[in-house]
């Protein structure tokens, strides 16, 4: 039984497949003396049109170097949907040599035309891997299944993929027994850790006899990881299966420790409900990573998903018409200044009671529970269940505006609300964020046809203030409000302090 760690690879998705040179090094180093017999250092792709770093595209001086550092078997996997046969000449032909095994990772919807593209590779010398994605799904791919035996000619490994994280011991072998009647290719097994069966379902394939098995240091890898390398090589240890010097395995380890305290990979809850439903990873591991999609929120979006259900909730639109003539609106959000300066605030509202409050977060609404005016709270996400803890359930007064249907994470809204809660029949003045907080509330402002917008609570960050959530958010508020002011020729003006360039600094004090 072999060994493969992938950690390169698959815990690319995290740093989007770069990795610091030194941090590489010692990872190398340290596996040069344990029991490990391939390592998969990234993809071999074509060009792509986004950023995607060194490990995604391993050039032939990146390969040369890894080549010249490792004592280990070197692995390249290549993304079966984006290449076809005659791109290997282009990609393989010069890392001849220098990659002992390829890879192929593969949609079983597609393992026919992956079967061509296998049979090219094998042409050029190198050991072949079929990795086959989705495996608690295979039952029902009747034409992937009677094509299995076509891989006896093109293939040295077999690889079962556990895509979703979700399947268990009985399935691993049912599936492997499954797989034997139809070919005598070496199998492997690749587990991810959604219930964290990883290790237990790897066993198990061990267990079975399996050939070869998928690891990464520190579970890293796609969403909710994967089976971590210091475990399996650990429990192997402990059943005298194996021997390693646990002071080289500390040393790769401590770096990755490092970086998963930044990027936060392993699994959770939202992972947990997805691997569970066979769901996929890649969603879960975008809606995780943003700051205003709650466990609650994602959990709601997955059960809809598993029901096959679009939302869990049609609204009336909000007929903007029937609404009343507003001379304005202050848009509120979550930043500190809105309480900052909320007497000033409050006195500038009731000083103009036909200006409507549009709250784009529920964070500073208290700040306004006393103000004439009328009010909307827009809802995005987890924002029901934030408007319910702010109130506490009880004297909300407003409307509640919701993006339009089919909401993607599924609809909450409070009790008390639910006779004022309305979808918006369009967010049409922007081509990206349409679900943001602030995308409701100045496409509900345009709708209201009013044209004096005032903003507060939309401070900016500074300093060590701003991390990688910040910056996405003030980015995505920056594109947001320069739609506005471009196509539609509003000013934005800022009645607190800001640090928005496409907000226009005004003072409320001026106003009172």
């Amino acid at each position: 039984m072999k060994i493969l760690d992938c950690t390169l690879r698959d815990g690319g998705y995290y740093t989007n497949w770069d990795f610091d040179s030194e941090l590489v090094n010692t990872y190398l180093e340290s596996f040069n003396h344990l029991p490990v017999d391939y390592l998969e250092v990234g993809y071999r792709s074509n060009p792509m049109e986004s950023y995607l770093g060194e490990y995604y595209y391993c050039p032939v001086s990146v390969l040369q170097h890894l080549k010249s550092k490792s004592n280990k078997k070197l692995v390249i996997i290549l993304n079966e949907k984006d290449v076809r046969a005659e791109h290997v000449d282009a990609l393989l032909g010069p890392i001849v040599g220098l990659v002992d095994m390829v890879r192929m990772a593969i949609d079983p919807k597609n393992f026919k035309r992956a079967l061509e593209l296998a049979a090219e590779i094998k042409r050029w010398g190198f050991e072949v891997a079929f990795n086959v994605m989705y495996m608690s799904t295979w039952a029902d791919e009747k034409e992937f299944l009677e094509l299995i035996p076509q891989v006896d000619q093109v293939a040295d490994y077999f690889y079962m993929v556990d895509s979703f994280g979700g399947v268990y011991p009985q399935d691993v072998k049912d599936t492997i027994n499954m797989v034997r009647s139809k070919t005598q290719v070496k199998l492997g097994f690749h587990g991810h850790n959604n219930l964290e069966m990883a290790l237990a379902n790897t066993l198990t394939a061990i267990d079975e006899g399996i050939d070869i098995v998928d690891a990464t240091v520190t579970g890293m890898g796609r969403g909710a990881g994967n089976l971590k390398t210091e475990l399996l090589l650990t429990v192997l240890n402990a059943k005298g299966k194996l021997d390693f010097p646990y002071n080289e395995l500390s040393k790769t380890i401590d770096d990755f420790t490092k970086l998963q305290a930044h990027h936060e990979w392993g699994t959770n809850l939202p992972y947990m409900v997805s691997g569970a439903n066979s769901l996929p990873q890649k969603q879960v591991m975008e809606w995780v990573s943003k700051r205003y999609y709650s466990f609650n929120s994602i959990i709601r979006a997955l059960n809809n998903q598993s029901q096959g259900k679009e939302d869990n909730t049609k609204l009336p639109e909000l007929d903007f018409d029937q609404e009343k003539a507003y001379a304005g609106a202050l848009i509120v959000g979550g930043g500190p200044s809105a309480v900052n300066h909320s007497e000033a605030l409050d006195r500038f509202l009731m000083k103009h009671s036909d200006i409507i409050v549009i709250h784009a977060s529920s964070k500073n609404a208290l700040s306004f529970k006393t103000v004439p005016n009328d009010q909307y709270f827009c809802l995005v996400g987890n924002e029901g269940h934030r408007l319910e803890e702010v109130f506490q359930g009880k004297n909300i007064k407003g409307k509640c505006i919701l993006p339009p249907y089919p909401r993607k994470m599924g609809t909450y809204i409070p009790n008390s609300l639910t006779d004022k809660a309305f979808e918006l029949s369009e967010v049409e003045f922007t081509d990206l964020y349409k679900d943001s907080h602030t995308a409701l509330a100045l496409q509900s402002v345009l709708a209201l046809k009013i044209n004096s917008i005032f903003i507060t609570g939309y401070d900016g960050y500074s300093g060590n203030q701003i991390g990688e959530k910040e910056q996405e958010l003030f980015l995505e508020n920056q594109y947001l409000f320069s739609k506005v002011k471009d196509e539609h020729k509003m000013q934005l003006l800022s009645l607190t302090p800001t640090k928005y360039s496409e907000l226009r600094e005004d003072s409320v004090y001026s106003k009172i």
